[in-house]
């Protein structure tokens, strides 16, 4: 199969689809790597070490797209890209299309198959999604902290305290994998930590996991309780291919202290607070309310090779399987990867994209070019 591994072009990306050690082993199987130029610079891996690993490093983003018919990537296309892609493609990489109608459509109107990492389930686990979640997790009380300091945007709280002074309060929204690990940083960082979660055996787990931070039933009530003295919120929520609820409204964003800090992990999905919008990592934060939001759209990237190595170990054995059965038999093989599947011939097929976009999701190929 000829494979394509197109450098990434959303701003600040600097992960890749596969490591060089993945290409070798596709490459060892009789399969065709076809690499961008640079496309692993960013990780740290040069086009040297792909070339060894029997790739073929191509100067095109166009050629590569023309050339491969199986694309691996790490970030969705943006609209540049559409037109790349035709209905022989078969796009594995994150999508969160229900964040998204434009893209959704742009994916609709190509006729190629598409299947998003963040999608595919597995014994009630997001597999592919997790190692992201656990990186953007720990990243969100580093980045957290940063920008409460002063010079930052923020009110000058030192989340650790000094003896005498307090912690700073950090309220993680959702007790997922990246909720356990934000907690479980700002914990680690002194900070005084409280976790809001719906699941009881959830709880019960984060519980006797985290000896220090407090869990609480995640209610509207509660949440307006602890906003007044919260320094840092940090949004954790999510449903599998789904918009992100939202948890935070502007008005109850208002209860915050000016110089509090919001990071909005679920930004991807939409983001879980009313006054959250994607930002970049060159401009990551912004001000509503008098509260620094920071919602970098790829947050794993800033540590991009520790990223993509994490991201390849996962990604792998179903990558492999398709390249080497196709998608149909790679689904009998590793049933988990048909829930990844999200666009196809045309069509919307995911049930949480759909829900999404009632309006459209029965919507054609034919009937979207009318």
């Amino acid at each position: 199969m000829n494979i394509g591994i197109p450098k990434e072009i959303k701003p600040q990306e600097q992960r890749v689809g596969l490591t060089p050690a993945a290409v070798q082993q596709l490459t060892n199987q009789g399969h065709h790597l076809l690499v961008e130029t640079g496309a692993g610079l960013g990780s740290g891996f040069p086009d040297s070490a792909y070339e060894k690993a029997g790739a073929v490093i191509v100067a095109g983003h166009e050629d590569v797209f023309a050339k491969a018919e199986f694309i691996i990537k790490v970030k969705e296309p943006l609209r540049a890209e559409y037109g790349l892609l035709r209905p022989h493609h078969l796009l594995f990489t994150y999508l969160h299309l229900a964040a998204s109608w434009e893209l959704t459509e742009g994916l609709m109107r190509s006729g190629a198959t598409c299947v998003a990492y963040e999608t595919v389930e597995a014994k009630g686990k997001l597999p592919l999604l997790e190692p992201m979640s656990e990186i953007a997790g720990r990243m969100s009380a580093l980045v957290g902290a940063y920008h409460l300091g002063g010079p930052h945007g923020g009110g000058g709280v030192l989340l650790s305290g000094v003896p005498g002074v307090a912690p700073g309060k950090v309220v993680v929204l959702g007790g997922g994998t990246a909720g356990v690990n934000a907690a479980r940083m700002a914990a680690g960082l002194g900070a005084d930590v409280s976790i809001l979660e719906l699941d009881h055996e959830r709880m019960r787990f984060l519980d006797t996991t985290l000896p220090g931070v407090t869990t609480l039933y995640s209610t509207e009530s509660a949440l307006r309780q602890l906003l007044p003295d919260v320094d840092l919120l940090v949004g954790a929520v999510l449903v599998p291919g789904a918009r992100a609820p939202r948890l935070v409204t502007r008005e109850m964003l208002r209860l915050m202290k000016p110089g509090s800090v919001l990071v909005d992990i679920a930004v991807d999905q939409g983001g879980c607070v009313e006054t959250t919008r994607p930002t970049t990592h060159s401009s990551p934060t912004y001000v509503e309310e008098g509260v620094v939001h920071y919602c970098v759209a790829n947050m794993p990237g800033a540590y991009a090779r520790t990223a993509t190595e994490a991201l390849t170990n996962v990604t792998y054995k179903y990558a492999e399987a398709i390249a080497n059965l196709g998608l149909d038999k790679a689904c009998d093989k590793l049933p988990s990867l048909a829930s990844g599947l999200n666009v196809a011939n045309g069509k919307i097929v995911s049930p949480v994209v759909a829900e999404a976009f009632p309006q459209h999701s029965a919507h054609s190929l034919a009937g979207l070019r009318q």
